[in-house]
């Protein structure tokens, strides 16, 4: 009966989609992090002047600060998104599979 059912889900074109369409949206987000924060740890590395600027004559806060925030807050956009889509989208695939199987 388990592997009736293991069969019969893995046969399903609509599985087939879900996983293609949740691993290219895996993928994409993970790249656009690893972007973001390669990007950001190079700038560390090879232009440490340029987030050592002050944000504004006189003021004690660096450009890096606002900067390091974005990458973590961009972490945080990238799970939404991935959420949404996984609440929207991916959910309904795998309703619809169960549906079709059971």
């Amino acid at each position: 009966m388990q592997q009736d059912l293991v069969h019969a889900i893995k046969s399903n074109p609509k599985y087939h989609e879900l996983i293609s369409k949740r691993s290219r949206l895996a993928w994409i987000l993970a790249i656009i992090m690893l972007v973001i924060y390669y990007g950001f740890v190079m700038i560390i590395a090879f232009n440490k002047q340029f987030l050592a600027q002050p944000l504004w004559e006189g003021a004690t806060t660096t450009i890096g600060i606002p900067i390091g925030v974005g990458v973590i807050l961009s972490a945080f956009v990238l799970t939404g998104i991935y959420v949404i889509r996984a609440n929207s989208e991916f959910d309904r695939l795998t309703n619809e599979i169960k549906e079709e199987v059971l």
